[in-house]
């Protein structure tokens, strides 16, 4: 495989899984795919749970909220924890620990055991903060928004597949004991098993870098020598909190659809619970090429327009993104809820792609610590438009929820104007083979 002088592939070699590149780039989107499962494959079968525990809609709303609102902490933490002690074991113990909650909470007894559980297990959805890191650091500017947005769309995929499969997992588990109330419990053992293995697997098969692991004391003093303070220049940086928003207005938009369209199936259009199920998973499996298109059409603007090429793509993306949403919220038949979930889903998730093509060149020498920030957009975003869809909060429906929601996403597009890199070309990319060690490596 062809790299830059600092080890970093120039191209995308699917099957070449020899490479550390490689390597790490298809167990980093795995790792974001299974989390999925973790952390929404409870979605499918709230209804259930909601009828098990004896709670309401707008209970299970705030369950949706607290999973999606522990996340932007956590995200904050995790990019901070990247940049300090590499992506490897940071990405390890989040699994490992993370997969506690999943299995735990078939524990729940009532609605405050099964908020906490939600809210531990909210954690896991940092973990997208690490395979944006991970893959960024592996790959090219000339291909980074490809890998990144494939990596990650890739990763969400695990969306649509959680609400596919964990129906499936509930019938066969229900079969089995015959009652609804304990299948749904022991449905959720699988997903933080995969969890814990995963998590072995990310240590032993993965590196921090194309050289080699962080030799941490060494990292922390060449990374003090680089910037006395690279915290408050992020934290200053105005485009990284515009990239806050917009992240909130795309992927923020994609979590509360995650978490509340098999119930939207099931409540507006009288679907069972496994037709709900599928349904809703076409909205997530538009990840398996819909981001990396976002990702790849921002490198072609980027190689014709330079960094602010870059911008103007995301907003395209962003404000089909948002005419969709509406478009979707108006349908009222299931042919037609379909086609515009499927148009709708694609342009929201290449506008995910578009954002995470621009990142990686807000500030390099703190990927992480912007990846976090902008990471932990998303899920702000998620956590304040769900309150449009708390009924005794607005008195609206949730087609009209979906509707307003549109219109604010139109709004934020607006935004990205506001992103602007000095004019200058792409960085061009040289493909020596030949490796140059950093001091802050370890082999």
């Amino acid at each position: 495989m062809k790299t830059t002088t600092d080890g970093k592939a120039t191209r995308i070699q699917l099957f070449n899984v020899k490479s550390i590149n490689m390597r790490v780039f298809h167990l980093t989107w795995l790792a974001f795919f299974l989390c999925f499962f973790g952390w929404f494959g409870i979605a499918p079968m709230l209804a259930v749970v909601r009828e098990d525990l004896g709670i309401t809609t707008d209970q299970i709303v705030n369950t949706n909220m607290i999973a999606v609102a522990s996340t932007v902490f956590m995200r904050l933490i995790i990019g901070w924890l990247c940049d300090h002690i590499g992506p490897r074991i940071t990405y390890t113990w989040l699994l490992i620990l993370g997969s506690i909650p999943v299995v735990m909470i078939g524990m729940a007894q009532n609605y405050e055991q099964f908020l906490l559980a939600r809210m531990f297990i909210g954690a896991i959805g940092a973990s997208f903060v690490i395979t944006q890191f991970h893959t960024s650091v592996m790959f090219a500017p000339n291909i980074v928004g490809t890998a990144n947005a494939t990596t990650a769309g890739w990763g969400n995929l695990g969306g649509g597949v959680t609400q596919q499969v964990m129906p499936l997992i509930f019938a066969a588990v229900l079969a089995y004991t015959g009652s609804e109330f304990l299948a749904w419990r022991l449905a959720m053992i699988g997903p933080g098993l995969a969890l814990f293995i995963m998590g072995i697997v990310y240590y032993f098969y993965t590196q921090d870098t194309p050289q080699g692991n962080y030799n941490y004391k060494q990292h922390e003093k060449d990374a003090e020598k680089e910037s006395k303070d690279p915290i408050s220049k992020v934290l200053k940086d105005y485009r990284v909190w515009v990239l806050f928003l917009i992240y909130g207005a795309c992927f923020g938009v994609e979590l509360i659809v995650n978490s509340k369209a098999a119930l939207y199936f099931i409540d507006y259009f009288n679907m069972d619970i496994k037709t709900a199920g599928l349904i809703a998973g076409l909205f997530g499996l538009m990840n398996l090429f819909a981001r990396s298109l976002g990702g790849y059409f921002g490198d072609r603007f980027g190689k014709i327009g330079g960094l602010n090429g870059r911008v103007k793509w995301l907003f395209v993306a962003l404000f089909i993104e948002s005419l969709a949403l509406i478009l979707f919220s108006r349908m009222d038949t299931i042919p037609l809820i379909i086609a515009s979930l499927l148009f709708f889903s694609l342009f929201v998730q290449m506008s995910e792609g578009a954002t995470y093509s621009v990142v990686p060149f807000i500030n390099k020498k703190a990927l992480g610590l912007v990846s976090g920030i902008v990471g932990a957009g998303g899920n702000a975003g998620a956590v304040a438009g769900m309150f449009l869809f708390k009924k005794n909060l607005t008195g609206l429906e949730w087609t009209d929820s979906f509707y307003f929601l549109g219109f604010i996403v139109l709004g934020i597009s607006f935004t990205t104007f506001f992103i602007r890199f000095p004019k200058t070309k792409e960085e061009t990319v040289t493909e020596p083979t030949v490796l140059q060690p950093e001091l802050s490596i370890a082999n």
